[in-house]
């Protein structure tokens, strides 16, 4: 039952987390995905065709960045134990880029997007690692917490399951609300990020930072009570 609740616990943490992200970049960092790097390369298509002017390679500098993120989140992962170290690293990224982000302004006082995007990529990174520990250790979780279009399929096909068809026997009524759980988590932390986005700017990433290293503490000291 603990290792239950802990599975329900990190799913609808990472997902809040990763909407929460991924919308406070778009909000205030030129409309970049920090989670779903993919759709930046829409908004990259689309901003060549109405702005050209606009930075718009940017865009496409979170792919390679996504990617080192997830293979490094590949090497922690074979050279430590603690699979929830991975979670921890997350925090400190995002807490370096979140203190960034307040700091270089009153640094560099001069007019320039750069800061911004530098800060953004650090989150990309950050959401990277998340992705990897996502795909590494896939039974922490209920499913993915950062793609969100998988979840929504699995979920039509648990509605399906249970409404329609009356699958005897089957697992849908639980899928239903693992699939509710994970995009309403996601949501929420859309609506969150977005909010935070337009009201602090990027500094908002403190706040997940924060989140995910306080339980990683909580985490690592029940660990330790529970092994003596």
């Amino acid at each position: 039952m603990a290792k239950q609740n802990d599975v329900w616990l990190l799913t609808i943490i990472l997902t809040i987390l990763a909407g929460y992200c991924d919308t406070i970049t778009f909000v205030a960092a030129d409309r970049i995905f920090s989670a779903h790097v993919t759709g930046n390369f829409i908004v990259f298509a689309y901003q060549i065709i109405s702005d050209p002017e606009r930075d718009v390679w940017v865009k496409l500098m979170t792919f390679p960045i996504f990617m080192v993120a997830v293979m490094t989140g590949g090497w922690i992962s074979k050279h430590f134990l603690n699979k929830h170290l991975l979670l921890f690293f997350e925090g400190i990224i995002l807490l370096l880029a979140g203190l960034s982000s307040i700091v270089l302004p009153l640094l560099l006082q001069v007019e320039s997007n750069w800061p911004i995007y530098l800060v953004t990529m650090i989150v990309v990174f950050a959401m990277g690692l998340q992705n990897a520990f996502g795909r590494i250790f896939s039974q922490e979780t209920f499913g993915p917490t950062t793609v969100m279009t998988g979840n929504v399929t699995q979920f039509a096909l648990d509605v399906r399951s249970y409404f329609v068809t009356h699958e005897v026997g089957s697992d849908a009524l639980l899928g239903i609300k693992r699939g509710l759980l994970i995009l309403g988590g996601f949501l929420l932390g859309c609506l969150a990020g977005a909010v935070s986005g337009k009201l602090i700017g990027l500094a908002g990433v403190l706040f997940p930072a924060i989140a995910l290293i306080i339980c990683y503490i909580f985490s690592s000291q029940r660990d330790n009570i529970d092994s003596r």
